[in-house]
């Protein structure tokens, strides 16, 4: 008769069971929200907001930089102004006043 391996147990660290009040579901990463000139090239994030209500922030909406959109930042010109970014499937160009209008949301995990 085989007699079945017994869990290790450590002296310094008892086993202890965790009360009902402590046992939580997992958290999902904590989301920080920034303006789209913030992040760096390579950064991948989704749309949150575009602050403003005139014909800048209308065109951008109808470009499909929309709230819940995927974006992702590709690089910026050397001297940092405009920066390429890529929303759904094509490249746009924006002014970084204009990307300053833009509410992201990364997750940082």
């Amino acid at each position: 008769m085989k007699v079945p391996p017994q869990k290790q147990r450590s002296v310094a660290f008892p086993e202890v069971k965790p009360t009902k009040e402590q046992v939580v579901a997992p958290r999902p990463a904590e989301a920080a929200a920034v303006t789209l000139d913030r992040l760096t090239p390579g950064a991948e994030a989704r749309v949150l907001t575009v602050a403003g209500s005139g014909p800048v922030a209308r065109r951008l909406m109808e470009m499909g930089v929309v709230p819940g959109a995927p974006i992702r930042v590709v690089k910026a010109a050397p001297l940092g102004d405009p920066l390429e970014v890529r929303v759904r499937s094509y490249h746009l160009a924006l002014r970084r006043n204009e990307a300053q209008t833009i509410t992201v949301v990364t997750d940082e995990g």
